[in-house]
């Protein structure tokens, strides 16, 4: 497992996560997992045994649940782990009890600590763009954690790419730490992170994290033309994310991904991941295993390569369309494009190629 530094922090960290959505399957997250606290506990050592220290959760995720149970299986084990944790959703009818305003911040990472049953959390997100609130207000709030010794870095989550710029440049404008980290969705099927949360990410010196890699159970090979998913999974269950633009698109993609999985004797989720780890502006994959069979498979992962056909196969299928201005600077500014944008411009390029030679 290799290791880097999270945007512009000296938190280092592994190319993969493991994230806690499945832990304990509680409180509306029944669809998403379930396991005993035994089950939790191997997931973890395993994950740290295969050279894995991220640990993401959120209050969130079964009401704290997870939190609760990641806490217990911590055990002697904290200073190998980095711990994420979030808030923003809401989670009661109390008007203050979600957002990123401050007290609603406050009060998460108090909540979120006692579950834990850690002093400190390393890197703490909001789990979603609030615009109600003053983004200064975020900012300093964040701010006073690290002093406080609650939190050691901050890291936004499901922003746009203009929110997270004002965010990062509100922050530095006033001398104050700004987020190291957002943590967003990004599958071979839903490449809108492309246009520009990845290239913003990596210009801003804020690591690209992504949650659910495999689409929420949409990208396991579980789920075609002819099945739906299986019964007590999150698509099985009808669990209402993610969206999909094109179902037609979506079936062609997995078709593709099984013939690759089949080339290579590997689960489609293996090939699902592979592609997305080597994928530009990448810093960080959250990994959502239900069981412990799962968990390897995904990990295992790691060590697979792709040949270039079967890359340029996946890539070209799934090309975002080049909505404007990144047609117009496709066009006629590629060559002044950051290396964080380029690749993606080119792509543009050649799928704008593809369709004028159709004319």
């Amino acid at each position: 497992m290799d290791y880097n530094l999270l945007g512009n922090s000296g938190l280092a960290v592994s190319k993969y996560a493991l994230g806690t959505i499945p832990f304990t399957g509680t409180n509306g997250f029944e669809n998403a997992g379930g396991m005993s606290q035994q089950q939790a506990n191997k997931m973890i050592d395993y994950a740290l045994d295969q050279g894995i220290n991220q640990f993401d959760t959120a209050n969130l995720y079964s009401k704290g649940d997870s939190e609760i149970a990641l806490g217990k299986a911590i055990r002697d084990k904290r200073h190998e782990m980095v711990i994420s944790s979030k808030t923003g959703f809401q989670l009661t009818d109390n008007p203050n009890d979600g957002g990123a305003s401050r007290i609603n911040i406050e009060r998460s990472v108090n909540e979120s600590l006692q579950r834990l049953n850690t002093d400190y959390i390393d890197l703490y997100y909001t789990h979603l763009w609030d615009g109600q609130v003053p983004t200064m207000e975020t900012i300093q709030t964040m701010n006073d954690l690290i002093q406080q010794g609650k939190i050691r870095y901050w890291g936004v989550s499901n922003y746009s790419g203009w929110a997270l710029a004002k965010t990062h440049t509100l922050a530095v404008a006033n001398n104050m730490a700004p987020p190291i980290a957002q943590q967003i969705y990004y599958t071979p099927e839903a490449r809108e992170a492309e246009y520009e949360l990845l290239p913003a990410g990596k210009e801003l010196g804020v690591g690209n994290s992504i949650w659910s890699p495999l689409g929420e159970g949409l990208l396991t090979g579980k789920v075609s033309r002819t099945k739906s998913g299986d019964a007590g999974t999150r698509q099985g269950d009808g669990w209402p994310e993610p969206y999909i633009k094109n179902h037609e698109l979506f079936y062609n993609l997995v078709d593709v991904l099984n013939d690759i999985a089949v080339q290579h004797n590997v689960s489609v989720a293996q090939v699902t991941l592979a592609w997305l780890r080597d994928r530009p502006n990448i810093d960080s994959l959250v990994l959502a295993a239900r069981t412990q069979d799962q968990l390897q498979d995904n990990i295992a992962s790691y060590n697979l390569q792709l040949t270039d056909n079967e890359i340029k196969t996946i890539t070209e299928l799934t090309n975002p369309e080049p909505i404007y201005p990144l047609w117009h600077r496709a066009m006629n500014s590629y060559d002044k494009a950051s290396t964080s944008e380029k690749v993606y411009l080119e792509g543009y390029n050649n799928l704008m190629n593809n369709k004028d030679s159709m004319l």
